[in-house]
């Protein structure tokens, strides 16, 4: 019975305990959603709080510090007219014109337009202007006029590669006019070097591909005489040979002066290099070697001109034209045209200079050793050049001529020792070299020809890598 009520109570509690439980739960839905709704809102109004921009204010530059740095650059300042009608007045008007073969002093004249006939007359009587005896084909005559077109000076370039104490120079004649007539003076100057190189490849001598790349003639020669104890440039030469060569070309008051010296070449002949570089050890003086230091300067030039062709060797000759001329032949003929420059062959002194029947116009070298060199039939003899001179190895002595017994201009060349003709071209290929250098100048050389040889490396690599061009010169 009791169970029973508890029971019955037990039931009766039921319905009050699930009231209970469920206001809780619905008290407890209401407080979560109160705490949500017043997270959401709070929310929201920082969201609002975020998105308001403050109100404009004036910004705050940075510190700056200006730093200052004043180069001096001053620029000339433009002539006034009155300046530059001035300036222009006290400019010369310089022509140029250039010796052709044939002509004279009046036809030079002419061409520069100079119709003074008291210049004429002075130049013909004035005994320190030696200036037909000059005329030599390719050299320059400039004449300066003012702005009235009166004469102020004539210049003849006689000499425009020279050098003085190592420095190049250009040696001319200025005729100077004034009101009261005219004044003669021989001029040094100074000129300006510039280098340039060049490439080539043979195809039929060495002077036409030479002047395929434009290199001067002046260097052309001096490579065949550099050269010339290793190469055989007159029967030796082939096609296919390659050379390249660094020189100066020397140039005066913008104007070209002449070719200047060769620096350094290297020619391959039939598979075989031959190289020369120019070394001074004092600045002043100085010669050609390999790129080994190996002197090229013989005790003899093989030739005493610069560049021809051999038309009679030593020896036994007939000559049918002129069986009187027959016989034995005690020297070597080089022809060459009237003028050809003549150099000494090697250092000496003057034993003779005159004429000497048959073989005309004559000079006679005094050497080394009982060795005597004949140079004959010549046109002229060089300044000063007379009995007694000491003359260096490749210096002129005198021009190529048909004087004597001659049939045409050419040079009549004899080597003699002990006055006794031996052959020239046997003689001075058996000839000693010059003295080799010390071992303190091997290391200056070495040095000196670093430039020269790389510039050399880099031809034989562009000669390579183009072989289509053929002679191309760089300036």
């Amino acid at each position: 019975m009791t169970q029973q009520n508890d029971l019955a109570n037990a039931g009766a509690l039921a319905p009050n305990r699930l009231g209970t439980s469920g206001q809780l739960a619905l008290g407890s839905r209401f407080l979560r959603s109160l705490l949500l709704g017043t997270v959401l809102l709070l929310c929201v109004g920082a969201a609002a709080v975020g998105t308001v921009q403050p109100a404009p204010t004036e910004p705050i530059a940075p510190e700056q510090s200006l730093v200052q740095n004043v180069l001096p650059f001053p620029l000339e300042a433009y002539p006034t007219p009155t300046e530059h009608t001035a300036a222009a007045a006290n400019t010369p008007y310089v022509t140029e014109a250039r010796i052709r073969s044939g002509d004279t002093i009046a036809t030079i004249l002419k061409r520069l337009d100079i119709t003074d006939p008291s210049l004429s007359a002075y130049l013909a009587k004035e005994p320190k202007v030696r200036f037909a005896s000059k005329l030599v084909p390719g050299r320059s005559v400039q004449a300066a006029m003012d702005h009235n077109a009166q004469l102020q000076w004539v210049r003849y370039f006689h000499t425009p590669n020279s050098d003085s104490n190592g420095q190049p120079t250009v040696k001319l004649l200025q005729i100077s006019a004034s009101s009261t007539g005219f004044t003669a003076e021989e001029l040094e100057l100074p000129s300006e070097v510039h280098i340039e190189v060049a490439v080539g490849t043979i195809e039929r001598s060495l002077f036409a591909t030479a002047d395929a790349a434009r290199i001067p003639e002046g260097i052309t020669t001096q490579i065949a005489e550099v050269l010339g104890s290793k190469i055989d440039f007159f029967r030796g030469i082939h096609r296919g040979d390659q050379f390249r060569v660094v020189y100066e070309n020397r140039t005066f008051e913008g104007r070209p002066a002449g070719s200047g010296r060769v620096l350094a070449v290297e020619f391959i002949n039939k598979g075989k290099a031959a190289t020369a570089v120019w070394f001074s050890p004092d600045g002043k003086t100085g010669s050609y070697y390999d790129l080994e230091g190996e002197s090229l300067r013989g005790a003899f030039l093989r030739n005493s001109i610069k560049f021809s062709r051999v038309s009679s060797t030593f020896g036994m000759r007939t000559l049918t034209a002129n069986q009187a001329w027959s016989g034995h032949h005690p020297g070597v003929d080089y022809v060459a045209p009237t003028g050809t420059p003549i150099h000494a062959t090697a250092d000496g002194v003057v034993q003779l200079v005159g004429w000497q029947s048959g073989y005309g116009n004559t000079i006679i070298l005094k050497h080394h050793s009982k060795i005597t060199t004949l140079y004959a039939h010549q046109s002229r003899f060089a300044e000063g050049i007379t009995v007694g001179t000491k003359v260096a190895q490749g210096q002129l002595i005198g021009y190529v001529g048909s004087t004597g017994w001659s049939t045409g201009a050419h040079l009549h060349y004899e080597f003699r020792v002990a006055d006794k003709p031996i052959d020239p071209l046997s003689a001075t290929a058996a000839m000693p070299a010059a003295t080799p250098l010390e071992p303190e100048q091997r290391v200056q050389f070495a040095h000196a020809i670093a430039p020269y040889r790389q510039q050399l490396q880099v031809l034989a690599q562009f000669q390579e890598v183009v072989p289509e061009i053929s002679s191309v010169a760089v300036r």
